[in-house]
């Protein structure tokens, strides 16, 4: 595996469940068993009822663009000019900031709420990131 060079999560105790799953090419998040509601990000307890009954459900993986931001400078270390920057509303209710791979980052090929897709980059042996992508009709 080539050196990952852009900067990566450290997992917390809280977080340590969705990046297992990263790992595996899953995506899980937290679930309260009480409201019925997924959320994101991990933590020990719902943010809307406060419930401890949490659970970790697979998700599909799917979702719509909520918004994004074509960076025509790098951010941070690693990063190479341009590149997008977004937020994913899921089909299961969570928003989740990632990064829009697989298509040209220019304003014309990419447009809120279009259909996307995660997709894995295998970091490091430890760090998997999923990353999503336009779902080809």
């Amino acid at each position: 595996m080539a050196e990952y060079t852009k900067p990566l999560p450290y997992p917390s105790p809280e977080t340590q469940p969705f990046w297992d799953a990263c790992k595996r090419h899953e995506l899980m998040l937290p679930y309260c068993a009480k409201c019925s509601q997924f959320f994101f990000y991990p933590r020990q307890f719902c943010p809307r009822c406060f419930s401890w009954e949490i659970e970790w459900r697979r998700c599909s993986g799917k979702g719509r663009l909520y918004t994004f931001a074509i960076q025509l400078r790098p951010q941070m270390p690693g990063f190479t000019p341009p590149y997008v920057t977004a937020v994913v509303q899921l089909d299961e209710g969570p928003r989740i900031m990632t990064n829009l791979v697989g298509v040209e980052p220019m304003p014309e090929n990419i447009r809120c709420d279009m259909a996307v897709e995660v997709t894995w980059e295998d970091a490091t042996d430890e760090i998997t990131l999923p990353l999503f992508k336009p779902v080809v009709a």
